[in-house]
């Protein structure tokens, strides 16, 4: 099994946190959102992974091929990154990551966190991971009869079904896929000025493929400011339901208290100050004479005399005021 994780858009909607970091490299319950990701895959598909493949953008970091190995290694497999020089188009990305795709595979776009039970089927062609939405003209979506998927639609303008794609697929066999996607770039077939995936899926379907969708339980989002703050407390929840303890044992507390569920790094010093419920807070940061809850906050950030509710916070920031519903980016001062 392999696991291909496009990953190169900019994440222009949770700006200015994506300015500096990349949105999957951003800390949710502290690990980076594509770790989260690629590890809930692990446990569904129930199969060894030996290859994740991630498909970055031109402008990101150095060290961002440094951290995605690390994080194939952690999980057994073999990492490889590969560049999407132009956003073209789903489809596009994962061709980015051609040589990755054979034998079965799961593609994944990272800027979503889900829960699911479902097994795969072998039986079947391949599996489309889907949700019942309210709005599902944002999105790709599905028709279902007698439980196969029967047409795939990029964000239909008049309603055709409301069972959204939510970016993660499983084929049976990769090389398929890899034609297909090819045979869209060398038609030059877009739909909206980009090269789509479902595209693709729907050329399979009408050779005969057979596609499932997979149910999931719980689909967290990671787009904007909100939504983010959002996951991350939903994740703390699920956290704290599994008895998984997130708060490092060298937090230093002055006259303070931690309402959990929290995840708390390494090193952080609480000085007169309650801690949550629903807050992450990164490495070696200095919070005084405050109150936090459902909050993100990234690491080596001092915050005093604040009063924070879903807010958003970067890395190496300092924050002394009386804003609550805050978002300021990396090494941003407010005082």
């Amino acid at each position: 099994m392999k696991i291909i994780v496009p990953m190169a858009g900019i994440g222009s909607r949770l700006r200015p946190h994506t300015l500096t970091i990349p949105k999957p490299l951003t800390l949710i319950a502290g690990k980076p959102i594509v770790q989260r990701l690629v590890e809930d895959i692990v446990k569904v598909v129930d199969q060894k992974v030996e290859e994740i493949a991630f498909v970055i953008g031109p402008s990101f970091p150095k060290d961002t091929q440094e951290k995605l190995m690390n994080i194939a290694h952690g999980l057994g497999a073999v990492g490889k990154v590969s560049v999407q020089e132009v956003a073209l188009g789903t489809a596009h990305a994962i061709q980015c990551a051609k040589d990755s795709l054979e034998g079965p595979c799961v593609v994944a776009f990272a800027d979503t966190l889900f829960k699911a039970d479902f097994t795969l089927d072998g039986d079947t062609d391949g599996a489309i991971w889907v949700k019942q939405v309210e709005e599902p003209s944002a999105y790709g979506v599905v028709k279902l009869q007698d439980g196969l998927i029967t047409d795939f639609v990029e964000k239909p303008e008049e309603f055709i079904s409301d069972l959204a794609i939510i970016g993660i697929y499983y084929f049976k066999n990769g090389e398929i896929l890899r034609e297909e996607i090819q045979y869209l770039l060398d038609n030059d077939i877009k739909d909206k000025g980009e090269y789509q995936l479902t595209n693709a899926l729907e050329n399979m379907k009408q050779k005969g493929l057979k596609f499932v969708p997979g149910q999931v339980n719980e689909w967290m989002d990671c787009g904007n400011k909100e939504i983010t703050v959002d996951t991350n407390s939903k994740i703390l929840q699920f956290a704290n339901q599994d008895q998984e303890n997130l708060i490092s044992k060298s937090v230093i507390l002055e006259n303070s208290k931690i309402i959990e569920p929290c995840c708390i790094g390494e090193n952080v010093i609480l000085k007169n100050t309650t801690i949550g419920p629903n807050v992450s807070l990164g490495d070696d940061s200095v919070i005084e004479n405050s109150h936090i809850s459902n909050s993100l906050i990234q690491t080596n950030t001092t915050i005093k005399n604040a009063s924070l509710k879903e807010a958003m916070i970067g890395n190496h920031a300092y924050f002394d005021g009386k804003f609550t519903s805050i978002s300021i980016g990396d090494y941003s001062v407010l005082k």
